[in-house]
């Protein structure tokens, strides 16, 4: 009887790539498992057909002989059911199912030995000034360090960790279920591979202890909210006399009272009365190098910006400096007396002698009449 096309077998096109062909071979294999289909020589057949499939296209080389020769040129080398080899199917069930049941890789891969250590993340808090001129800090880190006692191997001093006689070092053991045969992390050791009879006693026999230790962070100029800043080795110890791992330090730029920060431009709201406004004007405005002269011309009105050229913010990441962008706002007097509000009412008559909508207030009388062209349409 001839064989199916591997590809059609597993549902996927030529090209597939192995992302997406595990995922196809697992949907198949999980439906025609013969643990759920038990006296099911039909689903047992699929489920061996598929895993034959994967066990070739699954491999590049054997994958190239196939795309280019066909059944021919890959005959006799699938594994199958009873395949011990490294390209038995204990292999890639272990591959494609050890998340499920516990094991790592296929191959028996081992796990005891030396570990990295995970890494840790510190939020340090900047002030703008401090985030845009760079800065230098001491923080304090809880963390775990490698116990100087034991030196991380976690034994008392003149002894050290012994072979685990269960998994003899692998950190996992095979078990049978069913007729598959799968890895799983190693009961006795917890898949470590070696067993600790006689514990340090500073650490008991972790090979790690706690600490709360003082480092030094320097803070390029430039850095925003988001960036980070890798201090190699400062994270916690590793496992075994592993390496440590790495200290990220996370930057948290606070709200400034006066500048608002957008990559690297500021923006700074600057209150102008509504005579500096009329007849312009000039007036102080802060930067963070210091105090700048504005002129305001006449007639400028609310929300109006002004470019202050490089007196913005240099990138963390190098490039020229931003601007400093002033919007101003025109603000309403308050708590007049009654001879200002004389004063006010006399020149907003004088205003409306002069057609104030079609030559003081020209966004006045644009948009009244866009509301009244609003209006007749509706």
């Amino acid at each position: 009887m001839s064989k199916r096309d591997y590809y059609e077998v597993l549902g996927v096109a030529k090209g597939v790539d192995k992302k997406e062909l595990k995922k196809a071979y697992r949907k198949i294999a999980m439906k025609y498992h013969p643990d759920r289909n038990p006296d099911d020589a039909d689903a047992e057949a699929k489920f061996k057909e598929a895993t034959e499939a994967y066990e070739i296209l699954g491999d590049e080389q054997k994958r190239a002989a196939y795309d280019q020769y066909g059944h021919a040129g890959v005959d006799g080398q699938a594994g199958g059911f009873g395949g011990g080899g490294a390209g038995g199917f204990s292999d890639i069930f272990g591959d494609v199912f050890g998340d499920i049941f516990g094991g790592g890789g296929g191959g028996g891969r081992s796990r005891g030995g030396p570990q990295r250590g995970s890494d840790l993340r510190y939020t340090m808090e900047l002030s703008l000034e401090e985030a845009v001129r760079g800065v230098e800090k001491k923080i304090r880190v809880p963390t775990l360090t490698t116990c100087d006692t034991c030196d991380g191997s976690g034994a008392k001093e003149g002894t050290k960790p012994k072979t685990c006689s269960t998994c003899h070092g692998q950190g996992q053991v095979r078990m049978q279920q069913g007729f598959f045969s799968v890895q799983q992390t190693c009961p006795t050791c917890r898949g470590q591979g070696t067993m600790i009879d006689d514990p340090c006693n500073s650490c008991h026999g972790r090979g790690v202890k706690e600490e709360t230790k003082t480092l030094s962070v320097k803070i390029p100029p430039g850095v925003d909210t988001g960036d980070r800043v890798r201090l190699s080795g400062e994270g916690e110890a590793g496992a075994m006399g592993g390496p440590a791992g790495d200290l990220y330090v996370q930057v948290s730029v606070r709200e400034h009272e006066l500048f608002h920060r957008d990559g690297r431009n500021l923006y700074c709201d600057v209150p102008i009365s509504i005579v500096d406004a009329a007849l312009g004007g000039e007036l102080e405005v802060p930067t963070l190098d210091g105090r700048v002269k504005l002129k305001i011309p006449a007639e400028t009105q609310s929300g109006k910006l002004f470019r202050l050229r490089g007196k913005g913010v240099v990138p963390v990441r190098g490039g020229a400096p931003g601007d400093l962008l002033c919007r101003v706002q025109v603000e309403t007097p308050v708590n007049l007396t009654k001879e200002q509000k004389e004063l006010l009412q006399q020149f907003q008559a004088s205003l409306n002698g002069e057609k104030a909508g079609e030559k003081h207030s020209p966004q006045n009388k644009s948009f009244f009449e866009r509301a009244k062209r609003f209006f007749e349409e509706m």
